[in-house]
């Protein structure tokens, strides 16, 4: 993976802005610890930070490729796990290739076939490429959003970015935040709603989308999006063909020419992942696969089960490493690991993130990166198969708003009257809810059970899914890790989108499809142990800790947060948490009271890190 970033004027000699480049560029050094490159035009200039995963020589950038008198430029963040069919067709059609990388396969696969070069790819991506005979700026992102792109037009001016901070260190780009940045702060977040920058004037290509830039205008156009299909096959049928797609999928994306690993909680997904490519090792003849989880010190003594968080991991994933014969790594933390990082997760981000689990996925990537440069990771399963516990309990499929928030009203009641005024919370979300309600494509002649559940699919992979997938990118190439994620191949996604919710929850279990589909790569106990989240550390100190700061925030008179706060509303909040017995998560499955006040405090953090005005 890398960092990518540009600017095109039209009106402007790019040539003599190199400073302004190269500082974009390196905000981004962290995705791309192993190589930086810039190109520079009159009207445009790239530049490019390089995490090298395959073809180490010939895959440097921004590559340029002259074809007779034209000239093509490409920055390109991601990985194809279909290069070589892409590379075959195009030497057939008089191409002449000379690398191997993925990066050349694409810039020439978009000057064979144009726009239309994004059907052909299937893979992880966000690239921009710049075509000087046509003074045209080609952008794409790869269908479920797992690369991020971000871009600004600015008067004559064009500019993009994988994280916000490559824009924000444009000149002319100021960090503000008008009544909708807000809402999507103090209503939606950790989430965002698709496209939406939270900056003012910022945009994000959302997932599916493809954009032509010219002088005269911006063209954004969806290429490809989740479509409602009659599923004919039979529960056999279904099984088979889950297995042979995610199988498939999981082999193509162990291609790499750095070490691969793979995240091994002990749930069903990253264990399936797991079996999967210890199988492939084993029939290459590779060394064992390696494997890491993730564990907290004292997790077993102050671990306690509730419906959202059912069982500890750690013997889980042992029995599972000695089951696929990985060599298995258990990266244990202690709480002040984490509250040393409480606050790193926001310069990753950019915005206010997701509390105590980015700093734990920070550490967990960190030690990570000391042996590896590629994971392979479990997550979006349960937005695939419906794990989560909203697919199944009556309140969430009965509520009128995103099935994951159901406790807007106390966060709105933290907010001070002016800005609820302001920003309309029950109103904005509401809005955003409904416009997800109105994209999703419907079945005629399903049940009103079956076209609810279609509704929470729908919802969970393009609004929820968002969210886990920028903490995986974040988080991860902060380190300079890259983490591919098998299941969100968009053939497996639309295929299992279809399918009905009584095979999906076959044998009357939560994922029962996928759960059949794997048997024989795992043991029994381990395809029917019940779903348990991300493990958030339930050490006491951590709410201890997380209320001491959110009291020292509301102590400083200059603390930015203030404005936007009712400040009595937050104190008894504070007070009323020394005698709360009942988890109810505020957001997600693991998201309650500790990670409310964490929440808050990055906000307050994050105002004035990024020196954030609003207007």
């Amino acid at each position: 993976m890398c960092g990518i970033t540009g600017w095109v004027d039209w009106e402007r000699n790019l040539s003599q802005e190199q400073a302004t480049v190269y500082a974009m560029g390196e905000t981004l050094a962290c995705r791309g610890p192993d190589a930086r490159g810039a190109w520079f035009s009159q009207h445009c200039a790239f530049a490019h930070r390089r995490l090298t995963v395959v073809d180490p020589a010939g895959g440097a950038q921004p590559m340029v490729r002259h074809l007779g008198d034209k000239t093509y430029v490409i920055t390109y963040n991601g990985e194809l796990y279909n290069t070589e069919d892409i590379r075959t067709e195009l030497a057939h059609l008089g191409h002449r290739l000379t690398s191997y990388s993925d990066t050349e396969a694409l810039l020439l696969a978009y000057v064979e076939w144009g726009a239309q070069c994004v059907h052909r790819l299937n893979g992880i991506f966000a690239f921009a490429i710049w075509d000087d005979a046509q003074q045209t700026l080609f952008l794409a992102r790869d269908r479920l959003g797992v690369k991020p792109l971000f871009y600004a037009r600015r008067r004559g001016s064009f500019l993009f970015g994988s994280e916000l901070k490559a824009i924000l260190a444009h000149p002319e780009v100021e960090p503000r935040l008008d009544g909708e940045g807000l809402a999507e702060v103090f209503c939606i977040g950790p989430a965002r709603t698709p496209g939406h920058g939270v900056f003012q004037g910022i945009s994000e290509l959302r997932p599916g989308y493809r954009m032509t830039v010219t002088a005269q205008r911006t063209k954004a156009e969806q290429y490809w999006s989740l479509a409602g299909e009659p599923h004919r096959d039979d529960l056999d049928t279904t099984v088979a063909k889950v297995r042979d797609l995610f199988v498939d999928t999981v082999t193509r994306q162990l291609v790499s020419d750095v070490p691969v690993c793979t995240f091994l909680s002990g749930g069903v997904d990253s264990s399936a992942v797991s079996a999967v490519a210890a199988e492939a090792f084993r029939r290459t003849g590779a060394q064992p696969l390696e494997t890491y989880s993730i564990d907290f010190e004292e997790m077993a003594d102050n671990f306690e089960a509730n419906a959202f968080q059912t069982g500890l991991d750690a013997p889980w994933a042992k029995k599972v490493a000695d089951f696929i014969h990985s060599n298995h790594h258990s990266v244990v933390f202690g709480m002040e690991d984490q509250l040393q990082h409480l606050m790193m997760p926001i310069a990753a981000r950019d915005l206010p993130g997701m509390y105590d689990i980015d700093a734990s996925l920070f550490l967990f990537c960190q030690e990570i990166k000391k042996s590896a440069t590629v994971a392979l990771s479990g997550e979006a399963a349960d937005e695939v198969f419906g794990g989560y516990p909203w697919f199944h309990r009556q309140d969430s499929l009965e509520a009128d708003t995103f099935p994951w928030a159901l406790r807007l009203s106390e966060r709105v009641n933290v907010l001070s009257p002016e800005v609820q005024a302001a920003i309309r919370p029950y109103e904005y979300v509401q809005s955003r809810y409904q416009d997800a309600l109105t994209e999703v494509p419907r079945l005629p002649g399903e049940s009103a059970r079956e076209a609810r559940i279609r509704e929470i699919s729908y919802l969970s992979i393009t609004r929820f899914l968002p969210t886990l997938l920028d903490r995986k990118d974040r988080m991860s190439m902060a380190t300079g890790l890259e983490v591919r994620v098998p299941f969100c191949d968009h053939r497996l996604v639309q295929y299992v989108f279809n399918i009905p919710w009584h095979m999906k929850a076959c044998d009357g279990q939560v994922k029962g499809v996928f759960r059949r589909a794997m048997g024989g790569y795992l043991p029994k106990d381990v395809l029917n142990r019940k779903k348990s989240p991300y493990p958030s550390d339930p050490n006491p100190r951590y709410l201890d800790e997380v209320r001491l700061r959110l009291e020292d925030v509301l102590a400083n008179r200059n603390s930015p947060l203030l404005q936007f706060i009712d400040e009595q509303a937050v104190r008894d909040w504070i007070a009323s948490s020394h005698n709360e017995t009942e988890y109810r998560p505020w957001f997600g499955q693991i998201a309650g009271t500790p990670q409310m006040f964490h929440y808050l405090i990055q906000v307050n953090q994050w105002l004035q890190d990024y020196g954030v005005r609003v207007v």
